[in-house]
């Protein structure tokens, strides 16, 4: 939950840059790519990463009341919906880059979108989802699923400069 709490503080400044790029008629691409860059790595590719490939993983394998299992498949929707709209922000911000002006809108739409997503994402997981999973895992395998998330975390600084090195050989 503490990764949450970071991603409300962007969440925010997205919010307010939002009424900025409305009132101006104009974004700065640079800001987009930040934000973009945010959402990938530390959002979805860090925060998610862990739901997904340690937390969602343990679960699937214990008796999950239906409504909680419910609940794990949204949030997965959930996260593949951030990702489709980050990926059409990226889009729509190099079109902008390029002269495309009408590629506004769609920035404007998508940042709306993630702005409107992330709370209410975070509030299901904060207030319904996280203190259900507790009842589920035993206090040792809790300790040991900490431990993993150390392990993910200590790996992505890693995971990302190698990508963006890979794209700029790609170049």
């Amino acid at each position: 939950m503490i990764e949450h709490r970071l991603i409300e503080r962007m969440i925010t400044l997205v919010r307010q840059k939002l009424n900025q790029i409305e009132s101006t008629n104009q974004v700065d691409p640079f800001f987009i790519d930040t934000v973009v860059d945010f959402i990938r790595i530390y959002a979805d590719r860090t925060h998610h990463g862990k739901e997904e490939d340690i937390l969602f993983k343990k679960l699937s394998n214990k008796q999950m009341s239906d409504q909680n299992r419910r609940i794990m498949d949204e949030l997965l929707d959930e996260h593949v919906l951030g990702r489709k709209t980050t990926k059409e922000l990226v889009e729509a911000n190099a079109q902008y880059r390029s002269g495309e002006k009408t590629a506004l809108t769609v920035i404007v739409s998508r940042l709306k979108r993630l702005v409107d997503f992330y709370p209410k994402h975070i509030e299901k997981e904060d207030k319904v989802f996280f203190p259900a999973y507790m009842h589920y895992l035993s206090d040792e395998e809790d300790q040991l699923m900490l431990k993993e998330f150390y392990e993910f975390d200590r790996k992505m600084i890693h995971e990302k400069y190698k990508f963006v090195l890979q794209k700029l050989e790609a170049s």
